[in-house]
């Protein structure tokens, strides 16, 4: 193992559900960018799972992108990851579906806006955001999330978990969500682009 290789616990214990999610909605050859990517596990489970996809992982931390590096070297359908800030300016890239995991909870809510604003761009007609984490929903969370939530805001006032409500507001040019709940607590979030 490379030693730029990081790994996050919460990926090795959630990829089999969020990958069965994701599956159920690409298409043979489908084009699946990736923000905030972290370590670059669930880019490499996604890809060695489906060959077929081309996998283009993102993450603005260049340890993160190292990491992502080093874990998807040598396989063929996963582009190097891209520098990507969800809050700032994307590439001009074509994707027929954006998947983010676990960051909304985890970043200012600038970046959940740049998310839904770069995705609307990025994504044609029909194509996908798939949003995974948890969540508030009609105002109530429950007793784990509520712990986690406190946990974040107390690191870093600006995070926390997100109401489901708000983000979907705040999703512009999308119809409304398609609403999956997973193991631990967590939503599968599918938005289509109008």
């Amino acid at each position: 193992m490379s030693d730029a290789r990081r790994e996050a616990p919460a990926a090795a214990r959630n990829r089999e559900p969020i990958l069965a999610a994701l599956l159920q909605h690409l298409a043979h050859g489908a084009r699946l960018l990736e923000v905030a990517s972290g370590s670059g596990e669930h880019a490499l489970w996604i890809g060695q799972a489906r060959p077929d996809l081309w996998v283009q992982p993102s993450d603005p931390q260049p340890e993160a992108r190292a990491s992502i590096a080093a874990w998807c070297a040598g396989v063929p359908n996963i582009a190097p990851p891209l520098a990507l800030d969800a809050a700032g300016e994307w590439p001009a890239i074509g994707a027929d579906a954006v998947l983010c995991i676990n960051m909304i909870h985890i970043a200012p809510w600038a970046a959940t806006e740049g998310l839904l604003r770069g995705a609307a761009r990025v994504l044609a007609r029909g194509g996908a955001l798939f949003l995974y984490g948890p969540y508030r929903v009609g105002g109530a969370m429950v007793d784990s999330n509520q712990a986690f939530d406190e946990r974040l805001r107390a690191e870093n006032p600006e995070w926390g978990v997100r109401a489901l409500e708000d983000v979907v507001a705040a999703a512009q040019g999308f119809a409304p969500p398609i609403v999956t709940a997973l193991p631990a607590n967590n939503l599968f979030v599918e938005l289509r682009r109008l």
